[in-house]
């Protein structure tokens, strides 16, 4: 069942050094939903994310998170609201092992409580890194660091996950198995917002999608819509 709006981006805009990255930008995730926002490299999907986990700051518009302005607060603040993010390139503390990653990432005031819970869970999602625990984040392979990302982003018991670009660098089997986590997550009630080139796949998952070009949204309706508008074929998916 779908909610009220979860977050809301109204008027979104970027800028690095005079440069544009977003050019005001505007999407609403309801909660429960699994949004997709897709586009070539460099479109501007990775400043968008940035943006709302407020890594970047906007030059101008909002965004809200249930309702509430959280445009400017810092990053850690963010994540107290409920929203975590899966970095593209994984970021994890190399010198700290497995488990203590993964207990920095619920250290957070909205999720101290359910720490040892929470990683149970995620030992459960996957059994690899409870394998590795008590192994150095630096040393674990490509998809590993990838399975620790998404659960150290899962024990701040977030509302909404959003996940930037969580099949780079990974073999297709290893893509499979992190779209198949995503969906699991949007399963058990986490709203998801995907961020991702590989087009096809990402909206085959997702309940609605937005289509990013040179930092402006030029498409956005349901994932099937988009995977039969002839432009998506055309530009994306090779038909």
């Amino acid at each position: 069942m779908l909610d009220a709006a979860l977050l809301s981006i109204d008027g979104l805009s970027v800028a690095y050094d005079g440069s544009s990255a977003l050019n005001g930008v505007s999407l609403q995730i309801r909660k429960g939903e699994l949004i997709c926002v897709v586009g070539a490299n460099g479109a501007g999907k990775t400043s968008l994310i940035r943006s709302i986990s407020g890594i970047v700051r906007s030059s101008s518009g909002t965004v809200k998170m249930n309702g509430v302005n959280i445009t400017g607060l810092p990053p850690w603040e963010i994540c107290e609201r409920g929203i975590a993010q899966v970095a593209e390139g994984r970021q994890s503390f190399g010198s700290l092992s497995v488990e203590e990653n993964l207990l920095l990432g619920g250290s957070l005031k909205r999720a101290k409580a359910y720490q040892f819970e929470t990683l149970e869970f995620v030992y459960q999602l996957f059994e690899r890194l409870r394998e590795r625990r008590r192994q150095l984040a630096g040393t674990l392979s490509g998809g590993e660091q990838q399975m620790l990302a998404i659960g150290r982003a899962i024990m701040s018991k977030p509302e909404m996950v959003m996940f930037d670009e969580p099949s780079i660098g990974l073999s297709p089997a290893l893509t499979d198995v992190m779209f198949g986590v995503v969906k699991s997550l949007h399963e058990q009630g986490i709203t998801v917002l995907l961020v991702e080139q590989n087009v096809a796949k990402s909206l085959a998952l997702s309940n609605r999608g937005y289509v990013l070009e040179n930092g402006s949204i030029v498409l956005h309706g349901s994932s099937q819509e988009l995977l039969n508008n002839s432009e998506i074929q055309r530009a994306y998916l090779g038909m």
